[in-house]
């Protein structure tokens, strides 16, 4: 454990690269593939979505998840007034609940999807707790009735429309019976509920959760997520929580937290994988598609190039080396080659492809140890902007993938803030696409794309002040509208290319810079 210690320490001030990133050179260079080429056949064309963010402000009525630490986290007087949430009302939401056939029918006719990524709520499925309680007959008999119902219509009406899904099963959000975000905020010892602090608690009963959904749901759905971003919980939870991304509970190691969470929260994320693994291809045994595979279960990092600031510089360039290897190969490491401590046959080859949120690139300044054995980093930004555009990066991720661990990939999460009738959303759209297209051409098995998201939605501790949907919407109706990125994102997903008149018109990286 003494590795991890030292580690982590490196990690916390690593946190600081959550908002800080640097300019450089966009140029593509030499790409040696031309960009109008094909996508490769049967490539998923998608949306990303995750239900707290998209499912609340149903036309009907209420439907908010009531028994989500989300929920608690965004309504909580006391964590308001702190300013770790913004306090926009849930009910002001996109309402997907209930208007979800509305949602894929656009999908498909507007955006030309072929795949949907979405989240099942643990919350929505069980309200109460499970511990005790193995067998899947009295599991469904303890499930939510209008949940589980719910899901199963979501799937047939995907099925329908020939839309592949792509599911996670955490998405950050937990029920609170299995954590109190609000009560670990102000007591982490004391709490009962203690979520990712409490492995031995919450490992067995998110793995029973997997298989059951696995099993429940698995003759409509092959490709399986665990995780989303686990890096951002760890950060935004138990590490650095502000105004660029907080997260249920909130400790900051600045002010009380312990740094051994770090170390705890990771490492129960790390064992909480493979059993949820191990689970979902135990209880998921139905080729749904008919591919001849009937399940794939991967983790969704959000990962991203680290570049020291200054290459001529020694601690810099060590520094970035450092970074990289924290931020992208931590928990990829482990699961893929079983490598941690000691070779762990337990959690290696439990990865079927890596799935990909890819936002931005780190830039690295390096600062000399506190200690011998403690090689510390941190990061100086040039913008604050947590989502400054970097399309080369995306390339530089896909192949990190390929040359590390060869596996498949899915790009899970690639978006920017956007209004409707501006030309930046398509801008960012093109130019990911085409160093992603460039990935593919360099052997990358990139086998599908999802922007975030389908529809402007509730994000996180920003409320609904930033929005990334191809689709806006009316507060009061309800009412779906396609934004340009929509219509340029179209248009690509239309004819698995990009074509030659997009790029002319938006492969200007000056659109969004």
């Amino acid at each position: 454990m003494a590795f991890f210690r030292h580690r982590f320490f490196s990690l916390a001030a690593a946190a600081l690269a959550v908002s800080l990133i640097a300019c450089s050179d966009n140029s593509n260079g030499e790409k040696g593939f031309s960009v109008s080429d094909p996508f490769p056949q049967g490539f998923l064309w998608g949306t990303a979505t995750a239900g707290f963010q998209v499912d609340m402000g149903c036309p009907s009525g209420p439907c908010t998840d009531t028994y989500s630490d989300w929920t608690q986290w965004a309504t909580d007087a006391g964590i308001i007034e702190e300013e770790l949430t913004n306090g926009d009302p849930l009910e002001d939401g996109p309402g997907h609940w209930e208007l979800y056939e509305t949602d894929f029918d656009l999908a498909v006719e507007k955006l030309k999807n072929n795949g949907y990524r979405m989240s099942i709520e643990w919350s929505r499925l069980f309200t109460t707790s499970t511990e005790g309680v193995d067998d899947h007959e009295t599991l469904r008999a303890m499930a939510d009735p209008e949940g589980l119902a719910h899901y199963h219509a979501v799937f047939e009406a995907l099925q329908e429309r020939g839309i592949t899904p792509l599911v996670t099963l955490i998405h950050y959000s937990m029920p609170t019976w299995i954590h109190d975000g609000v009560a670990c905020h102000k007591d982490p010892e004391g709490c009962e509920n203690r979520g990712w602090l409490d492995g031995d608690r919450l490992i067995p009963e998110m793995a029973k959760y997997a298989g059951f959904a696995a099993r429940e749901f698995g003759d409509k759905v092959d490709l399986w997520a665990t995780l989303n971003e686990p890096y951002a919980v760890v950060l935004a939870g138990y590490a650095f929580p502000g105004p660029e991304r907080t997260n249920p509970p909130g400790i900051s190691i600045l002010n009380g937290g312990d740094i051994e969470y770090l170390t705890r929260v990771i490492l129960n994320m790390v064992e909480a994988h493979a059993r949820m693994y191990d689970a979902i291809h135990a209880g998921d045994t139905v080729d749904a598609d008919g591919d001849g595979v009937d399940t794939q279960v991967g983790l969704v990092p959000n990962l991203a190039p680290t570049e020291p600031k200054d290459p001529e510089r020694e601690l810099d360039v060590a520094a970035a080396a450092d970074a990289h290897q924290l931020y992208n190969r931590f928990m990829l490491d482990p699961l893929i080659l079983g490598e941690l401590d000691e070779k762990r046959d337990d959690l290696g080859g439990r990865m079927d492809f890596v799935g990909i949120n890819y936002y931005t690139t780190l830039t690295v300044s390096g600062m000399a140890p506190l200690f011998s054995e403690l090689p510390l980093f941190t990061f100086l930004p040039d913008t604050t902007d947590l989502f400054a555009a970097r399309p080369d990066g995306l390339y530089k991720v896909a192949m990190f993938v390929k040359e590390t661990y060869d596996l498949p990939v899915y790009i899970t999460e690639n978006g920017t803030v956007n209004k409707p009738d501006e030309d930046r959303g398509a801008a960012f759209v093109v130019n990911h696409l085409t160093w992603l297209r460039k990935a593919i051409a360099d052997g990358a098995d990139v086998r599908g794309y999802f922007y975030w998201s389908l529809i402007d939605n509730y994000e996180w501790n920003h409320g609904f002040g930033m929005k990334f949907g191809a689709f806006a919407y009316d507060v009061e109706t309800k009412e779906r509208s396609l934004k340009k990125l929509g219509e340029v994102y179209g248009s690509i997903a239309g004819a698995n290319r990009l074509l030659p008149a997009v790029v002319a018109e938006f492969a200007d990286e000056t659109a969004y810079r």
